[in-house]
């Protein structure tokens, strides 16, 4: 890797990770004080969030010094989360059918709120 691909990378997955370990942590927390069963379910809402960050860092880590093929690559990115956030949640739907939604749907939230405020302090 470059070492201009390795400078955009390093940032990306960072976000990522720091958005991995904000899900964890509000879904104990939830298991802790609301239930088991609602911890499950915050840390899959969480997960889900994550997953599509991943995509999306997977995607747009490569880099390009030129300006039109970074926006593909970001909008190409950011198509393949949405396609994968919104894919997960139907599964989830159809084989998680006990799952707490509003808790699923919290931790989701707080999970993609941990993402924007890393990308702002990136």
């Amino acid at each position: 890797m470059s070492d201009s691909t390795q400078s955009i990378a390093r940032p990306v997955f960072r976000v990522v990770a720091l958005q991995f370990t904000i899900a964890v942590l509000f879904s104990a927390l939830v298991a802790y004080f609301a239930g088991v069963e609602k911890g499950w379910s915050a840390a899959v809402g969480g997960l889900i969030a994550v997953a599509g960050s991943l995509a999306y860092a997977m995607i747009v880590a490569g880099g390009s010094r030129d300006a039109k093929q970074a926006f593909r690559s970001h909008f190409k990115a950011e198509m393949v989360k949405m396609f994968i956030t919104a894919a997960l949640f139907i599964v989830t739907l159809l084989l998680f059918q006990s799952a707490a939604w509003m808790w699923l749907i919290i931790g989701f939230a707080v999970t993609t709120l941990a993402y924007w405020s890393a990308l702002l302090a990136v």
